[in-house]
This record gives C-alpha cells, structure tokens and sequence, in this order.
C-alpha cells in the first residue's frame, strides 16, 4: 500500500495566532519548533521524534470567530500517543481542559482538548503498551 501513516497538516492562522499556537503545540503537546523551509508567510514547523508533523502557517489577515472557530472540513487531528496518567497530570497543571473517551471494546483511551484556533485535538493511548499501573480509570 503506498499511503502507511500521517506526514503532517497545517493549520492557517494569523501573524498574531502564531505565538499561541506555538505556545501550545510545544508546551502542551510537547512538540519541537525546527527546521521550516523559506516559504511567503511567517510560521513554524513543529516535529515529534524527527519529523515536522504539524505546520503554522501565519497567512490570514483576519482572526475567524474565538467563540466559533472556523476550522474548515478538518473535525480533529489525532496524535499516536504515550504516557496516560502522565499527560493527565500535565494538562491538569496547565490547566489545559480535556475530556476522557475511552473506546467500548477497544484496548485504548482517548484525551480530547482543543488548540488556541478551537481545532479539537485527539491524543489516543493504546492501554497495552501504557505502564501497567495506567488503565482507563487511573
């Protein structure tokens, strides 16, 4: 099969969103700003374990709606995820709000929160490979 995993996505934003997404995606998620190509617009490129999965792409002129981000056909981005009950305890303390969904009849746990734009954000634990300790009820 040609197509085996995700590369990246972009997210647009404006000049003045760039700062707070960065904020985000590096404090919160844990990504890394690197290495960008010279491209038109201001924006960074955020990577996980070496590859630039995220993309900000400062452009729009104009901020959408705070309260009803507009975030196009894209409902959410998932991230393949690793340490449950640690991530628990670092959005808690960020005081970042998320939600739990665990997946009736599947060994994995899903934390939803949202980015400073609203785009809601999945980062899914498969149980089987968490520390024993950590379950869908830690």
């Amino acid at each position: 099969m040609p197509v085996t995993a995700l590369h990246h996505f972009t997210i647009r934003c404006t000049p003045d969103e760039l700062t707070p997404l960065v904020d985000f995606y590096t404090r919160v998620m844990r990504l890394e700003a690197g290495a960008r190509p010279v491209v038109p617009a201001p924006g960074v490129w955020l990577y996980a374990e070496g590859q630039p999965i995220v993309h900000l792409y400062a452009h729009l002129q104009t901020p959408e709606s705070a309260t009803d981000p507009v975030t196009g056909h894209v409902d959410h981005i998932a991230f393949r995820s690793h340490g449950l009950k640690e991530m628990r305890c670092h959005l808690g303390e960020l005081g970042v709000p998320f939600t739990e969904a665990p997946v009736p009849g599947w060994d994995m746990q899903q934390l939803f929160l949202r980015d400073p734009r609203g785009l809601r954000i999945e980062m899914t634990f498969w149980l089987k490979q968490e520390a024993p300790d950590e379950d869908a009820g830690s």
